[in-house]
């Protein structure tokens, strides 16, 4: 190459739009930015798409060529530099928690979680604990809470699961390199690379850390998958909630009491800590011992300061859900930890034990948890009331209301899964600053000035989306099992963007019920065949990979989909994830949840099709008896609990039947003869806007956690 042209492939190589670009995907924010993400898809559509819309591998795979031109496009380097502005003004601009709070208390939060879905491309997560987490540290950045988030950085994730050509799930985790991401390795105060050392076993192993940025909240994720540790300590860091029950508890003690270490190398400034789920409960261990020795504490006065600064969420009222170990295996891991807390064998058990002295009982990380913790809560009323049921014995009370356990009902981040059209639509009648206050359900009362046309037609086109976005999805998975035998005009008949369409996706368990609507296949096959009033029901989710059941439940649905009387009715998208939950909760018609009342700690996938107009169809537990107003969805059956029988399904299957039969598809093909519209529905959609997402919000609920917990734990610790 001569110097001429070496020269110019140097300038464009270091082009200013390039070094935005990689800012841009650098932090992100642009996850719930619609017009960054726009960007990357411009720059590099093949390589944006195929990497599950990974920006900064999209940034880093750009061609010379392919910079070339985009040095040359005047519209696209003007829209970077604007998107970059947008950034730097989000990160500068004074917040809601400086306004409000300034000066009062400057020590941080720090918030303790094993998932977090922040994006689909990078899949630190399985399910909603995952998304509940990310959605509160995307709310947290907005306000601009003082907080730091711990986790993990898996580097194969969690399972890709994809359907074989038997109808079987399998499978599939994939390699994510800390190069395809934004992650930056955390260097110590002396300027290198930081190195944690943890105790587990009779070893010590090495932990290093990435930063991955979360709009304002540096989330920290830990990974001991370096050469200086055994091969088998290196796995640790590779697949969510993987392993044996050994391998849970080492992963657990890289969470919390890494997490510790990592903060007090970091000289953070900590003052309360949040345990979102029980696996990060051994950093009270950590956190104790610290005081102790560095303090000179009694661990009577250690434990009660670090008690009264700690927050636990707990997510599940499924006794599965709560993580325990076998009392001896804890003992293996934690001898030393009992000499260095200076208590008995009994009395560190008891510490995990719903009844001080049960020796049969095993060690459980939310009694730890909950014994640890001044603020408990569960994630919604009704849960609140069954943690409290559930936990009563852990607290020396007589009375059920007197059980340390409140609640804090979750929501979602608006702008994660909000459509970008439904985004405009929303600035339009409700104001271009409207997400800064939406909290405020006058706000939302605006929606019933939107045309009642204006909502059935971008309803329209986002369901048309789905159906293409599943088409698309039916035909890379007939390809990839070579069951590929449909033209393309035959996979433009599968699916109906006239039919009245149900979603139903969420994590495959036993206790969700995916296949309920099914319990009367025959009744079922009746509604969705109608000719005049046309029904469709697509399922997605995952099953864990250990949970043999949970697969079953989809090969039976599978099972369903190709017999004569569903086929063109009910599909089933494979591997579950963010991309799949946007295009489902913008475009169908009704979302559809029914698992064991009351089993269903808060579930948040109802709230997001709301945000589109979306009805909800769900039994009365998690959030919908807080949601459900009769306007805005129905309720199958009156809040009776499951008893654990087959009366029970098929009491809740019955009154499901009537719903779809007497009420939600009449109420969707019944047409007014002025308008072409069906008018009622419309009225519902606008009442499931305007009811739901003024509380159902992540911002909502991290102001309750402020108020309620955060920072009367932060006042705690600086007394």
């Amino acid at each position: 190459m001569g110097r001429k042209k070496l020269a110019d492939a140097n300038a464009v190589e270091n082009a200013e739009v390039f070094t935005h670009l990689e800012e841009i995907a650098s932090n992100t924010w642009w996850s719930w930015n619609p017009q960054a993400q726009d960007l990357f898809e411009r720059a590099n559509p093949d390589v944006y798409l195929k990497s599950d819309k990974n920006p900064w591998l999209t940034v880093k795979k750009l061609t010379l060529k392919r910079k070339r031109v985009l040095v040359d496009n005047i519209p696209f380097v003007e829209d970077v530099a604007d998107v970059r502005k947008q950034l730097q003004e989000y990160l500068d601009q004074k917040t809601w928690y400086n306004e409000k709070y300034a000066g009062r208390l400057r020590s941080l939060i720090a918030y303790f979680c094993m998932e977090y879905a922040i994006h689909e491309s990078l899949p630190f997560y399985a399910g909603g604990l995952g998304v509940l987490a990310g959605d509160h540290l995307k709310s947290a950045s907005d306000l601009g809470l003082p907080m730091i988030a711990i986790g993990m950085y898996w580097k194969k994730g969690y399972t890709r699961q994809h359907i074989d050509k038997n109808g079987k799930p399998v499978d599939e985790f994939r390699l994510l390199t800390p190069e395809n991401t934004p992650l930056q390795e955390v260097v110590g105060l002396n300027g290198h690379p930081l190195r944690l050392k943890v105790t587990i076993e009779d070893r010590t192993v090495q932990l290093r850390a990435w930063q991955l940025d979360i709009g304002r909240i540096p989330l920290y994720l830990l990974d001991a998958d370096i050469m200086q540790n055994e091969r088998q300590d290196r796995q640790l860091t590779h697949v969510l909630y993987s392993g044996d029950r050994a391998t849970r508890v080492r992963q657990e003690i890289i969470l919390g009491i890494g997490g510790w270490q990592l903060i007090r190398h970091l000289k953070l400034n900590v003052s309360a800590c949040h345990l979102n789920e029980g696996h990060a409960a051994f950093v009270q261990f950590e956190r104790i011992v610290e005081r102790m020795h560095e303090l000179g504490e009694t661990y009577k006065k250690a434990a009660k300061t670090i008690t009264e600064s700690t927050v636990f969420t707990t997510h599940t009222p499924v006794p599965a859900g709560n993580e325990e170990f076998d009392p001896k295996l804890i003992d293996k891991y934690f001898g030393v930890y009992q000499k260095r807390l200076k208590l008995t064998h009994e009395e560190f058990h008891d510490l995990a034990r719903v009844k001080p002295g049960a020796r049969k009982e095993n060690f459980g990380m939310t009694p730890l948890a909950l014994h640890t913790s001044m603020f408990s809560n569960g994630v919604a009323a009704l849960h609140g009331k069954i943690a409290r049921k559930m936990w009563k014995h852990v607290y020396p009370v007589k009375k059920m209301a007197d059980v340390p356990i409140g609640h804090v009902t979750n929501g979602i981040h608006l702008k994660t899964w909000l459509h970008p059209e439904m985004g405009e639509l929303l600035e339009k009648y409700l104001g271009k600053d409207w997400e800064h206050s939406q909290d405020q359900a006058k706000l939302w009362a605006k929606c019933k000035r939107i045309p009642d046309q204006v909502l059935w037609d971008i309803h329209q086109k986002f369901k048309e989306e789905l159906i293409e976005f599943c088409r698309g999805r039916l035909e890379a998975q007939e390809k990839r099992t070579k069951t590929h035998s449909k033209k393309r005009a035959d996979l433009d008949m599968v699916l109906d963007p006239k039919a009245l369409t149900i979603g139903f996706a969420r994590r495959f368990a036993p206790y969700k019920r995916a296949t309920l609507v099914f319990n009367d296949a025959a009744r079922l096959a009746k509604i969705l065949n109608s000719q005049r009033m046309p029904v469709q029901i697509i399922f997605a989710g995952k099953a864990h990979p250990a949970d043999i059941d949970g697969k079953k439940l989809i090969q039976q649905l599978i099972k369903y989909s190709h017999e004569t009387r569903f086929r063109r009715r009910i599909f089933f998208i494979e591997d579950y994830e963010m991309e799949v939950a946007r295009h489902m909760v913008a475009g169908v018609d009704i979302w559809l949840n029914n698992p064991e009342r009351p089993r269903e700690a808060s579930g948040t996938s109802g709230m997001k099709p709301a945000l589109h107009g979306g009805l909800n169809l769900s039994i009365l537990d998690g959030w919908w008896p807080e949601g459900y107003n009769k306007k805005n969805g129905w309720a199958i059956g009156t809040g009776k609990d499951h008893d654990g029988t087959k009366a029970s399904n098929k009491r809740d299957a019955n009154e499901l039947y009537k719903i779809l039969e007497k009420e939600a598809v009449p109420a969707y093909f019944k047409i007014d003869k002025a308008t072409g519209l069906p008018l009622k529905w419309i009225e519902m959609m606008k009442n499931s806007l305007m009811s739901i997402p003024p509380f159902f919000n992540t911002h909502r609920q991290v102001k309750e956690y402020l108020t309620k917990y955060y920072h009367p734990a932060m006042r705690k610790s600086s007394k």
